[in-house]
């Protein structure tokens, strides 16, 4: 077999496939084989009727094509593999020569990777937020866990701003009840989970046991976006007492014996969690440079495939939250020009900083060992709040392994991109980002998990693959 390709486009190939005839024979048997074991003939075996008898009973161009159609994607996986196209489409197959005896032409065209030249990531300079720890910050840290620590009290008296309730709800329209807006005994807390617009409004002053009727507009369900009345009953009122800042609550809620280790500690954990916002915002900022410095044409076939997906990947999630798409585009203050633009962009960014990192994976032969991918899906499972061995459960049985590996180099890839550009902070301070670790801490020396992991664990944008049915 031989194979030739014919550049149509930058990001078109032509395809030719050459078969001589000899080569095709071991399919033509077994097609005979095949056919021979579907027939019935008095005095032969099923499977083991002669190809002459099979000839005359279905035809030798019957038995042609059985051949072909089985041979075709042999042929093409191995055309594929010898002049090293990256298809990015289903190939449109042409069988420009088939003549019985003869050798065999096929044709493929195909949509194909364009070649990406990348710019020199060493000129590449970005800045990003100081990794400055405020006494606001750690404030809030301790405020927070001094909350999970909290006690609560019934009170006899009118509900407050920050007290906690047990409430009932009835929403109806024109008189009617409302079936799926019917709610009782539900926990709420005033000015922290803003349910309905007009709730909290509608809370303060009640004392428990006393109601009071509203008008607001659905946010969900078929009846979104209308107004309709809400009757919320107090059935219990709840004051928080929240425990001192002291010694005894740093040795209750922690290791430590003082408020001031714990306050350390706390500035220590809240630092770490800025240098990793810190590598998240540099890895954002460098390959956003990088992207629009890599002109590359892009298959529009592959750009639309990604654009109808995404978009029904968007419709369902809206469908599931009882939206409208009409009532998403208004949430955003975007129009449908708008948004149909944005979101081509943010494909078209996509598919580059996808082709961007294979390349760069590619030129240096990045690997993934058992340890690394252990920990992506152990990482993916978490962000999907799925338990560890469902997820990879559901990655072996949809054949998700191969793209969970992918994901893993282009992090490793986009890491080394990464250290060669130049990251400052706001201030000036160059910064260091090779020996950052996964939880925001430096590693020593000689130490292996470093800024992959750091970067690939930091919150992004947009991620340029993830894991699909």
């Amino acid at each position: 077999m031989k194979s030739t390709t014919e550049n149509l486009s930058p990001t078109r190939v032509k395809l030719t496939i050459q078969v001589p005839f000899e080569e095709f024979k071991p399919s033509l048997d077994a097609a005979y084989k095949t056919i021979g074991a579907q027939i019935t003939i008095p005095g032969f075996r099923k499977g083991k009727v002669p190809a002459a008898i099979v000839d005359q009973r279905v035809g030798r161009s019957a038995v042609l094509d059985e051949a072909i159609n089985s041979a075709l994607p042999s042929w093409y996986g191995q055309a594929i593999d010898e002049t090293k196209i990256r298809p990015m489409s289903q190939p449109e197959i042409d069988l420009t020569k088939f003549v019985d005896g003869e050798d065999i032409e096929i044709t493929a065209e195909i949509d194909v990777r364009p070649e990406i030249t990348l710019p020199d990531i060493s000129k590449i300079e970005v800045t990003v937020e100081d990794a400055v720890v405020t006494d606001e910050d750690v404030d809030e840290q301790l405020s927070a866990l001094r909350d999970r620590f909290a006690t609560f009290k019934e009170v006899d008296r009118a509900a407050v701003d920050g007290d906690f309730l047990t409430i009932d709800l009835s929403a109806s329209k024109d008189g009617e009840k409302i079936g799926a807006a019917q709610a009782e005994g539900m926990p709420y807390q005033i000015g922290k989970a803003l349910m309905l617009d007009g709730l909290d409004e509608a809370l303060i002053g009640l004392k428990a046991g006393e109601s009071k009727t509203f008008k607001t507009k659905l946010a969900g369900g078929e009846l979104a976006g209308e107004e309709v009345d809400v009757e919320v009953t107090v059935t219990e009122v709840k004051e928080q007492e929240l425990p001192e800042l002291d010694d005894d609550f740093a040795q209750t809620a922690s290791e430590f014996d003082t408020v001031a280790e714990l306050r350390i500690d706390v500035t220590e954990r809240v630092t770490r969690g800025k240098r990793i916002e810190q590598a998240g915002e540099a890895r954002d900022a460098v390959l956003e440079q990088i992207i629009d410095q890599v002109d590359a044409p892009l298959p529009e076939s592959a750009v639309g495939d990604e654009i109808a997906a995404r978009r029904q990947q968007i419709q369902e999630q809206l469908s599931y939250a009882g939206l409208t798409f009409e009532q998403y585009l208004d949430s955003e203050k975007q129009t449908i020009d708008e948004f149909d633009a944005d979101l081509e962009k943010r494909v078209r960014d996509s598919l580059i900083a996808q082709f961007v990192l294979d390349e760069v994976a590619g030129t240096g032969e990045i690997g993934v060992d058992d340890a690394e991918l252990t920990q992506h899906i152990m990482r993916r499972a978490q962000q999907s709040g799925q338990e560890p061995q469902a997820y990879i459960q559901h990655a072996m049985e949809h054949n998700h392994v191969p793209e969970l590996m992918g994901e893993v180099v282009r992090g490793k890839a986009l890491a080394s991109l990464v250290e060669s550009a130049k990251v400052v902070d706001k201030s000036g301070n160059v910064v260091e980002l090779a020996k950052l670790q996964a939880d925001g801490s430096f590693a020593e020396d000689g130490a292996v998990e470093t800024v992959d992991t750091a970067v690939e664990s930091a919150p992004a944008e947009d991620e340029t693959d993830s894991t699909k049915e």
